[in-house]
């Protein structure tokens, strides 16, 4: 290796390390605090919380790695630049292609460790990290109920309310609680205006006082017949307090290595991503021929004439014209019935149908989008390594503002890109490259004009010119 090769490379992995670790422990900073609620009053101790900032901090890398090589292109190449090391190479008949030669070759081999970190690392981290965070939710189950959904981590319950508020969240806003503890099925309700969270620290009991609401039970025997069921008396209640004492005894040895949850997408590498998405298609493309045939069935089409049992040319232009006046509003009755029902059971199946393909799209993102990140490694670096030569300004101060804002639109549109990919607005690759698709002609322009030297942007004549502006619009 040449010595000009050595000393580009240094220049390059000095700035990238650094902004690699900045960038890194700044994501893991907003991870953990995102995930702040599920940690906050749970009583974890060192090693398992250091455990989840590990496991966050794998989930992470391989997102520092394209910003960490977008900042310090931009940094190295601009402080080269900055000192005329450029203009001395340039003089000396070393071209910018020459200079950065080494650098592509590094950021290539750094998009593939990427890749496999993507492939190999990520799935098992991510596995861990949803694991810890279902487990962390089981110690003290009253922090984790969420409002306005029904929360059924409580064995034996399933609780619904509006909102919490209060000095510790502890109060809350309409409250729906079923009881199936019984084993019998949704029979016991009770309904409230407001609830109030008591449980005290070590108490295997979480106490609910509710009040001004009712007490619904229904009084089912299975001894009796299935059509007689409904003809048995319930009890309802009006209270204006009522204290509800759940057990959560199970909740204080909670296992936090157990791992209940495996179906995940994040948590597949390329090759398992490829099987579980073809085995979803399956099931997807029988679930839709079966609402299919149904269909066809409950419109009764497959009783129409064939065209090969009887011609055109014996059917009268309308098919009303074959039936007397009154037979005609019957059909017509029928046939608006018919409709409603069919179209009110196609509203009924439409939630059905949009989350089971979008649990088919998050799986075939994920494949392409683990591509896509890891060949962005290479366009983030020819957006920044011209427009470091460009700019001729090194540090952590230009450069990090102009890195930061770049990166910042290619998140934006990669998410917006996967979000239209996640509600079939466009097919999964699309929606997965998008960003790249975007920013890799901006790259492919930067380097011809830096290559050509054109588009040099003077920073201090620019900087000067605000500050003179902003200097005559503060006398005025």
């Amino acid at each position: 290796m040449k010595i000009l090769d050595k000393y580009i490379l240094k220049s390059f992995l000095t700035p990238f390390i650094a902004t690699f670790f900045v960038v890194l422990f700044v994501l893991v900073m907003q991870a953990v605090w995102l995930r702040f609620d599920d940690l906050a009053g749970k009583g974890l101790n060192f090693v398992v919380l250091m455990k989840f900032v590990w496991y966050i901090t794998l989930i992470s890398v391989p997102t520092a790695i394209p910003i960490g090589i977008l900042l310090s292109s931009i940094m190295a190449i601009g402080e080269l630049g900055e000192n005329y090391e450029f203009a001395a190479a340039k003089s000396a008949g070393v071209s910018l292609q020459r200079l950065i030669k080494p650098l592509i070759i590094l950021v290539f081999f750094i998009g593939a460790f990427n890749y496999l970190f993507l492939n190999f690392v990520f799935p098992n981290a991510m596995f861990k990290t949803k694991n810890l965070i279902l487990n962390f939710k089981k110690t003290k189950p009253a922090l984790a109920l969420i409002p306005g959904t029904f929360n059924d981590e409580i064995p034996g319950y399933s609780i619904k309310f509006d909102e919490k508020f209060g000095k510790n969240d502890n109060q809350l806003k309409n409250v729906l609680i079923k009881d199936l503890s019984d084993g019998k099925g949704n029979v016991k309700n009770i309904t409230a205006k407001e609830g109030l969270i008591t449980t005290e620290e070590g108490s295997k009991y979480m106490t609910l006082i509710l009040k001004d609401g009712f007490y619904y039970e229904d009084h089912v025997n299975y001894s009796y017949p299935y059509n007689d069921r409904k003809n048995l008396p319930f009890s309802k209640a009006h209270f204006d307090t009522y204290t509800v004492n759940i057990d959560i005894s199970s909740f204080n040895n909670v296992d936090f290595d157990s791992e209940s949850l495996k179906e995940a997408h994040e948590m597949y590498n390329a090759a398992q991503l490829i099987v579980k998405s073809d085995s979803l298609k399956i099931k997807y493309d029988e679930y839709i021929q079966s609402r299919a045939d149904n269909f066809y069935e409950r419109i009764g089409a497959n009783k129409l004439y064939k065209s090969d049992s009887i011609t055109l040319a014996k059917l009268k232009p309308s098919i009303l014209d074959n039936f007397a006046e009154k037979e005609k509003v019957i059909v017509i009755d029928n046939a608006i019935n018919s409709s409603a029902r069919t179209l009110d059971n196609l509203v009924n199946v439409r939630d059905i149908f949009k989350n089971n393909r979008k649990a088919l799209n998050m799986f075939d993102i994920e494949f392409f989008n683990r591509i896509s990140f890891s060949f962005a490694c290479l366009v983030l670096f020819f957006i920044g390594a011209p427009l470091g030569s460009i700019i001729r300004k090194g540090g952590f101060g230009v450069p990090m503002v102009l890195g930061i804002t770049i990166f910042v639109v290619y998140f934006f549109i990669s998410t917006f890109g996967k979000n239209m990919a996640e509600e079939s607005s466009i097919p999964a690759f699309w929606g997965s490259w998008l960003s790249t698709i975007i920013l890799l002609p901006i790259g492919i322009f930067l380097t011809i004009r830096a290559t050509k030297d054109k588009g040099r942007i003077d920073i201090d004549l620019i900087i000067d010119k605000f500050v003179k502006y902003f200097h005559k619009f503060a006398k005025k």
